[in-house]
């Protein structure tokens, strides 16, 4: 056995004394047994793990089964000069870009070219990842990490609640050593306790220049030592503590970051060491968090729950999880408004002079309760700094803190309910003694003067001194009636300050007499008004706004109807044309402000032809009113040159275009021959028409090509011809007499087709069933033409 194999810490076999039978001799030489074959397959296993892991690196990259991967391992481990577990650990170290990859290449750098480092800092993580054991994970620190440094022993401490420190885990040290150093007891002053005071790295070039007493120092008197806090989110759980046979140098240089990683190897095993059960992530998983939250809600005194927050694995801050209902806020806020928040967020101060923010972390980092009587705590609410006497108590729970907030007294919590209902009301009170002449202030009532608070308080006789001029009789008669006939009363006023701001006061007071009925005192208070004065004015000023609006909106709308009506009247009766009999139909928007664009004609050519077309410009309004009359007193124009519908309606698009301000509009357009029968027809986006004959059969015409007018410059028309007979009747419609919002066009098209086809009635009487009928939702003008062959 060589000399570093006898450091090894193993379970310590007592030798029995005489007394003791033999069986539990027997007994423990088979425990020792077992222990050495167990340690045996830990060992193997964790070669083996690393060797499964350089696997599936190798699996995944060159996309292999298990066994074609396992030979490529061996293939290449043997091209390499390497044996399979030292090619292994370079395969996992290529691949993870963690930590451990970091510190492998300062190892290797610090070994001089020792290929066989990065394998045993490999075999160690796998071998912690694979433990759960945290006797284990110091072994194979020693072995695999730290003696190539010149470690010689190392000792990982578990941090308790309270502040001590419990030996989880030892090598390199003597069993009887480590048997001495099972516990320390809170407040003794050793390397790890300091680690875990100052939550960083502490470095000893020689342990007695440290002056503290720690495991092995007897042993190890003349070395170095360094001790490393580890934990997890921010939470110290446990201390490394690393030792050196020889001194060290004075700082701990590039070896600072592989120390810090091998200690943070240690962290999970101590969460669960000697079948402890890790605590509750800081994130709420489980159901731990919801217990804690029901048993601070079952607490009588004031708490709130913190959650810690972390930022890139570093704690920054703690959110409020929960409060509950005994929970007096400071600031005066309901605990909706501060659960959930950051700590900081909500009580920035608490950074500040009173460090209650750092002893919350402290708390949170070591375990340590802390607790203080009087402590002020200083919240600001609405950028007013307030300052209570509180009783502190912080304890750290699994990984959350628990804080209680306890406000000292009764009246304490009074005169912070009086100050924030003045401070919200920017009330200030007041108290002037008629006969001494001492007059009382409160704080608010100087900042509503806008005065330090040094400064002397007004009588009420100087009121009118620093009132505006016009509201000096309002404060005569508040004056006379509150001293002279001593009765209480109140007024409002324009408060000039001396820093130039304008307020508006409204001031209360009552008169103090005694039993003689002689006035002794005068009580009162201000209350600043000037927010609600100027939302009183700005609501006047909408009103007013809103009045005029409203007339120019019922302006505009008269206007347009009056020029809808000027162009298309509502007529009634027949119209009475060469060869065919014209009807119009006109149903104005049920709303005012809806006046639209539908329009129609039917004039005589001076060619015997008669024009006949209906239209829709998009829009309401006036707008759409004036565009209307411009399209439709173009196409009048245009008709006079005897061109067919097509043609008309390339010109009208070509108007619309250019000639208006950007209006587009439907149109249909048709050119009836009385001599003849027929009717040629063009259409513009517009619905086709529909087409009744005299036996009563009903059909909409061809939906042939043509777009919208207005919306591009260049477009061309068609158009078709039909024969029409005598009594067939002729509808041309704009989309206000079928459009609905819950069914297409064509539905609807189809619907009025058939109320068509049905109808035996006359013209006239056929248009007035169409609007009596129609379903049409949107609210629109609806304009409907009917043309009857004679």
């Amino acid at each position: 056995m060589t000399a570093e194999e006898e450091t090894l810490p193993a379970i310590p076999v007592l030798a029995a004394p005489a007394e003791v039978s033999a069986n539990l001799a027997r007994l423990a030489e088979t425990v020792a047994r077992l222990r050495g074959e167990v340690d045996h397959a830990h060992a193997v296993a964790d070669g083996r793990a690393l060797i499964e892991l350089a696997k599936g690196v190798l699996m995944e990259r060159l996309h292999c089964t298990p066994s074609d991967a396992a030979r490529q391992l061996e293939t290449l481990a043997e091209r390499s000069g390497m044996t399979p577990l030292e090619f292994a650990a370079d395969v996992v170290g290529e691949a993870a870009e963690d930590r451990i990859t970091e510190v492998a290449q300062d190892f290797l750098a610090r070994a001089e070219g020792e290929d066989s480092v990065a394998v045993r800092l490999r075999t160690a993580e796998s071998g912690v990842l694979a433990a759960g054991d945290t006797q284990r994970v110091a072994e194979s620190i020693l072995e695999h990490a730290l003696r190539p440094l010149g470690a010689t022993a190392v000792a990982v401490w578990l941090a308790g609640p309270d502040g001590s420190l419990t030996l989880a885990g030892s090598a390199g040290f003597s069993a009887e050593e480590a048997a001495r150093w099972r516990y320390v007891p809170p407040g003794v002053a050793t390397p790890a306790r300091r680690a875990l005071t100052e939550r960083d790295l502490v470095w000893f070039p020689t342990l007695a220049g440290g002056g503290l007493p720690s495991l092995g120092q007897h042993t190890l008197a003349g070395g170095g030592r360094a001790a490393v806090p580890t934990g997890t989110g921010g939470r110290i759980i446990g201390v490394v503590e690393m030792c050196w046979p020889d001194p060290l140098p004075a700082e701990p240089g590039r070896q600072r970051r592989q120390l810090e990683a091998l200690a943070e190897l240690c962290a999970h095993t101590l969460d669960t060491w000697d079948g402890v059960v890790a605590p509750v992530a800081a994130d709420g998983s489980g159901d731990f968090l919801g217990e804690l939250v029901d048993f601070v809600d079952g607490l009588h005194d004031p708490a709130v729950l913190l959650s810690p927050c972390l930022d890139g694995g570093r704690l920054s801050d703690f959110r409020i999880h929960h409060a509950n209902v005994r929970f007096a806020d400071p600031g005066g806020r309901p605990r909706s408004r501060i659960v959930g928040t950051r700590l900081l967020e909500t009580y920035p101060l608490t950074a500040g002079e009173s460090g209650l923010l750092d002893k919350i972390q402290r708390v949170y980092a070591t375990g340590e309760p802390f607790r203080a009587d009087s402590m002020a705590i200083t919240t600001r609410v609405d950028q007013v700094p307030l300052t209570v006497l509180t009783d502190v108590s912080v304890t750290r729970f699994a990984g959350n803190v628990l804080l209680i907030l306890r406000i000292q007294d009764d009246a304490a919590k009074l005169a912070v309910l009086l100050q924030h209902a003045q401070r919200l009301g920017r009330i200030g009170g007041f108290e002037e003694n008629v006969v001494t002449g001492a007059i009382t202030w409160n704080t608010e009532l100087f900042a509503l003067y806008g005065l330090p608070p040094t400064a002397t308080p007004l009588s009420l006789h100087e009121l009118t001194g620093h009132a505006h001029p016009d509201d000096a009789q309002a404060i005569g008669r508040f004056l006379r009636a509150v001293l002279h006939h001593r009765r209480p009363s109140s007024t409002a006023f324009r408060l000039q300050r001396s820093d130039g701001v304008a307020r508006h006061i409204r001031v209360v007071a009552e008169p103090v007499v005694d039993a003689g009925g002689e006035l002794v005192a005068v009580r009162g208070a201000y209350q600043d008004v000037s927010a609600q004065h100027w939302t009183e004015v700005a609501l006047a000023a909408t009103r007013d706004r809103l009045a005029e609006s409203e007339q120019e909106a019922i302006e505009r709308n008269r206007l347009a109807l009056q020029l809808q009506h000027a162009i298309m009247p509502p007529a009634k009766g027949p119209i009475d044309m060469p060869g065919l009999r014209a009807a119009v139909r006109y149903r104005p928007a049920e709303k005012e402000h809806l006046v639209g664009g539908d329009w129609y004609d039917a004039v005589a050519l001076p060619t015997g032809e008669v024009l006949l077309c209906v239209g829709d410009v998009a829009g309401h309004g006036i707008d759409a009113a004036t565009g209307m009359v411009s399209l439709r007193n173009a196409l009048r124009g245009l008709a006079a040159t005897g061109a067919g519908p097509a043609q008309l309606l390339t010109w009208l698009n070509l108007v619309a275009y250019h000639l208006t301000d950007h209006v587009t509009a439907t149109a249909v357009a048709a050119v009836y021959n009385p001599a003849d029968r027929k009717l040629r027809w063009a259409r513009a986006g517009h619905l086709p028409p529909i087409l009744r004959h005299l036996e009563g059969a009903a059909t909409t015409l061809p939906l042939i090509r043509g777009s919208l007018l207005g919306a591009v410059r260049d477009v061309e028309y068609r158009e078709e011809e039909i024969q029409l007979d005598k009594g067939d009747i002729l509808l041309i419609y704009t989309d206000g007499l079928i459009e609905r919002r819950d069914r297409p066009v064509q539905d609807s098209v189809a619907r009025l087709v058939t109320l068509v086809e049905h109808h035996d009635g006359g013209l006239e009487h056929q248009l007035d069933t169409l609007l009596t009928y129609s379903t049409a939702d949107t609210d629109d003008d609806t304009c409907v033409v009917g043309i009857e062959v004679t």
